[in-house]
């Protein structure tokens, strides 16, 4: 099967893409929407998530490669959502803004944009390599 891609929101204030390089791994858990979880629940190991840091910043600033797929969420005691575990595989070289994708017509009917409430959305491949482009990095995996 093909490799997927997706996005991940997460507020830098929170959990910023520096905090995951420096743990190396993490479980993206506390997601609260069902179409989200069943975004995490369609992801499979070797899937790469951009990573958007939200409300502050609101640009893509890395890529997380998906570690574990989905299983219950521990934060969830009794409720039926799902967690994936979560590395870093790359960061940017230049973050790419919210703004920037909003304007680049390559980016049309990006989930991101148009899902804007959704905290994990798919990504299409060719959005996948634009964003890589507009931040001026290459995918060392591809």
């Amino acid at each position: 099967m093909a490799r997927q891609y997706w996005l991940i929101k997460s507020e830098p204030n929170t959990y910023a893409y520096d905090k995951l390089v420096e743990q190396e791994r993490t479980t993206w858990d506390g997601v609260r929407n069902f179409e989200a979880r069943n975004n995490l629940r369609a992801m499979k190991e070797g899937d790469l998530a951009l990573f958007y840091h939200s409300s502050v910043g609101k640009e893509v600033v890395g890529v997380a490669r998906i570690l574990r797929e989905a299983y219950a969420d521990p934060t969830a005691k009794g409720e039926d959502w799902s967690v994936v575990d979560v590395a870093p595989a790359f960061a940017l070289e230049k973050p790419v803004t919210l703004e920037q994708m909003k304007k680049d017509a390559a980016l049309k009917g990006l989930q991101l944009i148009t899902r804007s409430r959704l905290s994990v959305v798919p990504v299409s491949d060719a959005h996948f390599e634009r964003i890589l482009a507009l931040g001026e990095t290459k995918n060392p995996r591809s």
